[in-house]
């Protein structure tokens, strides 16, 4: 049955929900949990009154299941108030604990933003950061973090890899990455946010973080692992809770729900996986199928079962998603369109993929067949309403034939225009000039330097690269046909 979220029960239409990702709706074992929770924890589990040792009894039971599902030992791990908590407090305290064996950091190009934020203050303090880039599918490449190992000046303090991205879905390799940083004898922490509700995370890592409502638990509970033999110092002010490494009152029936929800997931986890990849599929297969100028990007083999991303050359992403909220479905997107900076995703930017009209899919445990059919049936409509509302050109405009007179080079002045006006622009004229021929599209939005490139490969165009103009870029497009 398809998960509904509570005001499904009302008056109010379900709207079909794709962005478990982001938050998945809350398993009804949680649900359960967090209700018995309420009546039996509210108690202060430090305490050595009846209450407080009901409490304390539901609060060791809890890191049990959590401890065994993420296949560590209860005493080696704690709870956060969020998986960006855990982030940072597992970060901050590797890096202090560490700070002997040097200040440099080791991060994919395309970790969750709370991993670079930290990584980002660990720079103003001074100490210094490398980022390992992936392929086009979001990947690391074997041996990378060998090689950053290797090649870091100064000693590596600790390294961070996520298990799986969390915009595109794929699985990154952490054994192999854990077996590199133990050879060099440095930590890993392992983002594992977007996985561990599928599954434990492989390799002897030495820090883990996972946060409670990916997989369908209450918002406000994160998980923090730290091996036993791992060097770490809390930085924050010293609290008897949570091994002094998480201050403050547990949030004792959220927790009680995120590890009971944890463990019913992983019951399911093989089956449902199954299926979910079945429909993710038959997305990933049909999309480019029914909508023109399309990319879907990450592995396509090595990925999340349940998350799919696409681009759509020529749309604006937020007018994307805003369309396909009218039509009831509930998606996200990475692209710069939707972004009150205007910059890309740093993972789509990371993997030199189209950045705009991003959208992707993730589907939460229980969606229906029907209701995917019925995305890919609305789906190229609302694609086709948006260019058309952009004027962008048609698949058969986009690339016309040669001019019986053309001029040797044209110059596009977009400046001052938004993602994905200059691309749109370039289709258009790309015909103007004969095979051979140059167009230059002047452009200062941050997300040109992404997505021309990306559209000459999609088109079949050369991209002879970028200069500084006057007023922005100038990006130099060659026709090849």
């Amino acid at each position: 049955m398809p998960v509904r979220s509570p005001v499904a029960a009302t008056s109010v239409p379900y709207v079909p929900y794709f962005d478990a990702a982001s938050s998945a709706p809350l398993h009804p074992v949680a649900r359960q949990a967090l209700l018995a929770a309420l009546d039996e924890g509210w108690a202060d589990p430090a305490r050595l009154y009846r209450e407080g040792r009901r409490a304390r009894l539901l609060l060791d039971a809890a890191r049990e299941a959590a401890a065994e599902a993420v296949g560590c030992r209860p005493d080696e791990l704690v709870f956060t108030p969020s998986g960006t908590r855990a982030v940072h407090e597992g970060i901050s305290g590797a890096l202090a604990g560490r700070r002997r064996a040097g200040r440099r950091l080791i991060v994919s190009a395309v970790e969750h933003s709370s991993v670079l934020h930290t990584a980002g203050a660990h720079e103003a303090d001074g100490g210094t950061v490398t980022e390992v880039p992936v392929d086009r599918t979001g990947r690391i490449a074997p041996g990378a973090y060998a090689a950053a190992l290797r090649e870091a000046p100064d000693g590596v303090a600790l390294a961070c890899l996520q298990s799986a991205n969390h915009e595109v879905g794929t699985l990154q390799p952490v054994a192999e990455a854990v077996e590199e940083c133990a050879a060099a004898g440095v930590p890993l922490l392992v983002d594992a946010a977007q996985s561990l509700g599928w599954g434990p995370t492989e390799g002897n890592w030495s820090l883990l973080t996972a946060s409670a409502h990916k997989w369908g638990g209450p918002a406000g509970v994160g998980l923090l692992a730290v091996r036993k033999g791992v060097r770490f110092r809390t930085v924050q002010p010293a609290d008897e809770r949570e091994s002094g490494r998480s201050p403050g009152f547990e949030n004792l029936p959220a927790i009680v729900a995120a590890a009971a929800s944890l463990r019913a997931v992983r019951a399911e986890a093989a089956a449902e996986a199954e299926r979910l990849r079945g429909l993710v599929d038959r997305i990933r297969a049909r999309v480019p199928e029914l909508v023109p100028e399309v990319e879907v990007v990450g592995d396509p083999e090595r990925r999340l079962p349940h998350l799919v991303t696409f681009s759509c050359l020529y749309v604006d992403g937020e007018a994307l998603l805003h369309e396909l909220d009218r039509a009831e479905f509930s998606v996200s997107s990475g692209s710069s369109c939707t972004s009150s900076t205007l910059t890309p995703s740093h993972v789509l930017r990371a993997m030199g993929v189209l950045s705009e009209g991003n959208v992707r899919v993730s589907l939460p445990r229980g969606t229906a067949e029907a209701e995917v059919d019925r995305f890919l049936e609305v789906l190229p409509g609302v694609v086709a309403d948006v260019r058309e509302h952009l004027g962008a050109p048609k698949p058969a405009e986009a690339a016309p034939g040669p001019d019986p007179d053309p001029e040797p080079e044209l110059v596009v002045d977009s400046l001052g225009k938004r993602c994905p006006i200059p691309v749109i622009e370039l289709a258009k004229v790309i015909g103007e000039v004969p095979v051979g021929g140059l167009v230059t599209v002047l452009s200062d939005d941050e997300a040109a330097r992404l997505d021309i490139p990306a559209w000459c490969e999609m088109r079949g165009q050369t991209y002879e690269g970028e200069r500084p103009a006057d007023r922005g870029v100038a990006y130099r497009v060659r026709r090849r046909a």
